[in-house]
């Protein structure tokens, strides 16, 4: 849009979701358990590259805790991968998410949750409070097991 008078543009700005199916043909993942968790997050990662380079993803629930879609917010080296918290709230709020999980794997095969682990739940949990978005879960997945936040009662 051109203000009048003006030699400034205002870009419009467009959100949408698209679904590969109409709304009313989809069957739509639920999450239940931890384990459930990790085994629809397993199906997000490349198999190929699980032991050798840490990436996180998001999964999107809405209100019954069905999967309403996942998103790879980061692809990192052997030792660790960056989370913006603005990142994954601007992909939750975008495709009007009721809670969040997210995922990261760990190359070394090691499960214990690392400062910078705890650090990003913490600060996700904090800013999922403020807008009504809960983060229910943080996963780590090896390739043969995982670890809950949720269930380590360490959310």
């Amino acid at each position: 849009m051109k203000m009048p008078n003006s030699a400034y543009e205002i870009p419009e700005i467009s959100i949408s979701v698209k679904y590969k199916k109409s709304k009313a043909d989809l069957k739509l993942y639920t999450v239940r358990t931890s384990s459930d968790v990790a085994t629809f997050a397993r199906m997000c990662f490349n198999a190929d590259e699980i032991e050798w380079r840490e990436e996180m993803v998001m999964i999107c629930l809405n209100s019954q805790n069905e999967v309403c879609g996942y998103y790879k917010v980061s692809s990192g080296g052997i030792s660790g991968t960056p989370c913006d918290p603005k990142v994954v709230f601007t992909v939750a709020l975008n495709c009007c998410a009721s809670s969040i999980i997210v995922a990261h794997n760990h190359p070394s095969g090691n499960l214990t949750p690392s400062e910078a682990d705890r650090d990003i739940t913490r600060r996700l949990k904090d800013a999922g409070k403020t807008l009504g978005i809960s983060l229910l879960d943080h996963v780590i997945i090896t390739v043969g097991s995982y670890y809950s936040f949720a269930d380590n009662g360490a959310l």
